[in-house]
């Protein structure tokens, strides 16, 4: 009878798993020196990073540290799993344990879980469609195709590939420069032949080559290649001044409309200043006291009587002149008059205008 209680029989029981990788027992004391593990690479298995640069880097810190007496490849499997962090460590941990006992076998497990086969098409899909971008000058153009071939080392394209692929995808201009290198044509050229040529004249591009320029250059290049582009454009943009101006004009002819539409008009304009705006005993000119009180205005109109209009301010009719009456203006002489009389109006006299003297 097992003598435990409930508590101790559902406790967890310590249980140690062997490790994935098997260690060959050394001749020699071996530990891993700390500054060994701090210079190690960190991969931490995200979409991004990349397992083949990794491994290289970690080889060389470990060519680098190497112990004497001990072989290069124990050091890069007790060193390899302080390389990894994360979904990475994760990984190593739940292999079956004691499945590695070379390097290699830690190598080819890495690169299966971390750079699969789709990883591997999609970059040969890239390195088969290369193109050089505008503003790409050609040392650039050709690192990126190095940097391409180098994330995937078993792309399985061929040197002669490699080299069509970038001709392909060369710009016009980069194109005819390589090919006058040459002595005519490119594919005259063996693979090697062609890759050197390529490799100097990138390098040369790096040392002579600047940004401005090439910007000038790949700008005359568009200019040269496609000058039915470059004027469909200046005409496209001379077409659009001139529709803005024809907007302009509308919308001002919309606006006068407006005003002459909501504006009452009369028969027969003024007879001061010939606006149809408004009659002639309206006209601002009267208003503004252009006329002097004591002259009058004569008024004809085609086909009907003749009026005058008076400026007189004592008239029994409305006229402008009313502005000048007596009674309607404010006190002149008010030096002497106090300040509650000042706001005051002089009280207004009855008269009789029906008799008031002609003037």
């Amino acid at each position: 009878m097992d003598n435990r209680s409930l508590r101790q029989l559902a406790a967890a029981e310590v249980n140690y798993q062997p490790f994935c990788i098997h260690y060959l027992d050394l001749d020699t004391d071996f530990k891993l020196q700390s500054g060994l593990i701090h210079l190690l690479p960190k991969f931490h298995g995200l979409a991004g990073e990349d397992p083949y640069k990794n491994l290289k880097e970690f080889h060389v810190v470990c060519s680098a540290m190497k112990p004497q007496g001990v072989d290069e490849e124990q050091v890069k499997l007790r060193a390899f799993p302080f390389s990894l962090d994360g979904g990475a460590k994760d990984w190593l941990y739940y292999l079956q344990p004691s499945s590695i006992e070379t390097w290699n076998d830690m190598a080819r497990l890495f690169l299966e879980k971390f750079f699969p086969s789709s990883r591997a098409t999609s970059i040969r899909k890239e390195i088969s469609g290369i193109k050089q971008a505008n503003g790409e000058n050609l040392h650039e153009y050709w690192e990126r195709l190095k940097r391409l071939c180098a994330s995937c080392p078993h792309h399985q394209i061929s040197e002669q590939l490699l080299i069509v692929y970038f001709y392909e995808g060369l710009l016009h201009m980069d194109r005819n420069l390589i090919d006058a290198a040459s002595g005519g044509v490119l594919v005259d050229k063996t693979p090697d032949e062609a890759k050197a040529l390529i490799s100097n004249m990138a390098a040369n591009a790096q040392q002579f080559g600047t940004r401005a320029n090439s910007s000038a250059v790949y700008q005359m290049q568009a200019t040269l290649t496609q000058p039915s582009a470059v004027a469909s454009s200046t005409d496209n943009q001379r077409i659009e001044n001139r529709l803005d101006e024809l907007a302009i004009m509308v919308r001002q002819l919309a606006v006068t409309q407006t005003v002459q539409t909501f504006a009452p008009q009369y028969d027969n304009p003024c007879g001061i200043c010939d606006d149809p705006f408004h009659p002639t005993d309206a006209c601002p000119s009267l208003q503004e006291g252009h006329i002097p009180a004591d002259q009058s205005v004569s008024v004809v109109f085609p086909g009907k009587p003749q009026f005058q209009l008076q400026n007189n301010p004592l008239s029994n009719t409305y006229n402008p002149g009313w502005k000048n009456h007596p009674n309607l203006r404010w006190i002149q002489n008010q030096q002497n008059v106090p300040y509650q009389q000042k706001q005051q109006f002089i009280p207004r006299q009855r008269q009789n205008f029906q008799q008031a003297p002609p003037q």
